[in-house]
């Protein structure tokens, strides 16, 4: 009989990078059964682990409460008192590393990942660019539990578009493991009426034109193309999705001149909002934690690509590079893997040179 193994997984970080964890951990909890998992992230995280197998909890963490080395010293005792056999660091920041430093010292295998920032200089930096694929999160986060002795079997890979748009084939779902954090079926509809209604028989669109950071947004103009012309067919119903004030009031002015446009900004928490990505024929979406989300409930997302570069390994799970829109001939890019660094060339073309176009021709098979 195999021994139980408990293991700790870290995962303290962006939305995005949090969700690219899920397949794995859901892959490897399924893969190996013996393994008792507890996952700590931030506590807003906790909807997109709510479907995991029985062997997973997720507990999240308030860092606020674990302020400096002390209130860390502080976490790391609460979490020695359950008895953690390994500990797995898929963030390997300052934070995580304090903790799972601890461990190793108190005789707790422990392994963190490899970020490979020399790779990602390389495919960044302004002259003689390695412009070539690297690891995705996907891998370096199996990577971590294969060092652990953990090995789990991942696929992250988009098959034919005849598949895409059958998903409910049983030896398809054999064939790809995790498909979605609600299998075979969507997101509960109860989730979402209050805010948008039932299901209705027309084509739901999903559009998620923001993101952090000014080199993964795309311009006004282009995203005002996008809507109007989804808006102009009868069969299409719109849903933009956003956070905070600013980007809510500008979701809202777009949404207000169409009957079958509306913006769900701040209409739901993330579990509904997941519920409805699930509901969606296609999610359109900047290199953002909104791709990463639909990509959970098996949505088929068009991704836009500025600054940034799929290459970069942060495509969604089982996303196609033949839906990715991007400008590929700009010698500059990518300039950034987070989209956070001013633009050289000052006019953003990566993603000024993009249109609206571009963008409905990859959403039309959908539909």
């Amino acid at each position: 009989m195999v021994e139980t193994t408990r293991l700790l997984i870290i995962r303290f970080s962006a939305l995005g990078d949090v969700a690219m964890t899920v397949p794995v951990i859901d892959s490897l909890a399924r893969q190996n059964q013996h393994i008792e998992i507890t996952v700590i992230s931030k506590p807003h995280m906790q909807p997109m682990f709510a479907h995991m197998p029985e062997n997973v909890s997720f507990r999240g963490i308030d860092l606020k409460q674990y302020k400096g080395l002390w209130g860390l010293i502080r976490l790391f005792r609460e979490l020695r008192r359950e008895k953690f056999d390994a500990v797995a660091d898929l963030h390997d920041v300052l934070r995580s590393k304090v903790i799972r430093t601890l461990f190793m010292l108190s005789g707790v295998k422990t392994a963190h990942i490899d970020k490979h920032r020399r790779l990602k200089k390389a495919l960044t930096r302004d002259d003689k660019k390695q412009l070539s694929q690297l690891p995705t999160s996907f891998e370096l986060y199996a990577e971590v539990f294969a060092k652990l002795g953990l090995l789990v079997k991942i696929d992250s890979a988009k098959k034919d578009l005849a598949e895409d748009l059958d998903l409910k084939k049983k030896d398809l779902a054999k064939e790809i493991g995790f498909k979605s954090i609600y299998g075979e079926g969507k997101g509960e509809v109860e989730l979402i009426e209050n805010a948008v209604g039932r299901p209705d028989g027309k084509k739901w669109v999903g559009f998620a034109p923001f993101a952090a950071h000014k080199g993964k947004i795309l311009p006004a103009t282009t995203s005002e193309a996008v809507i109007a012309k989804l808006a102009e067919r009868d069969d299409v119903r719109l849903f933009l999705f956003g956070g905070g004030a600013e980007e809510k009031k500008q979701l809202e002015s777009w949404a207000t001149p169409w009957s079958n446009v509306e913006s769900v900004a701040g209409l739901m928490k993330m579990n509904g909002e997941l519920a409805l990505m699930s509901h969606l024929r296609v999610m359109v979406s900047m290199d953002s934690g909104n791709m990463h989300l639909a990509s959970l409930v098996g949505t088929p997302v068009v991704s836009v690509w500025g600054a940034t570069h799929r290459f970069a390994g942060f495509m969604g799970w089982r996303q196609s590079e033949a839906d990715a829109v991007e400008v590929e001939d700009l010698p500059c890019r990518p300039c950034s893997i987070y989209g956070n660094k001013p633009c050289s060339r000052g006019n953003y073309a990566c993603l000024n040179q993009l249109s609206a176009n571009d963008i409905l021709q990859k959403i039309e098979r959908y539909l």
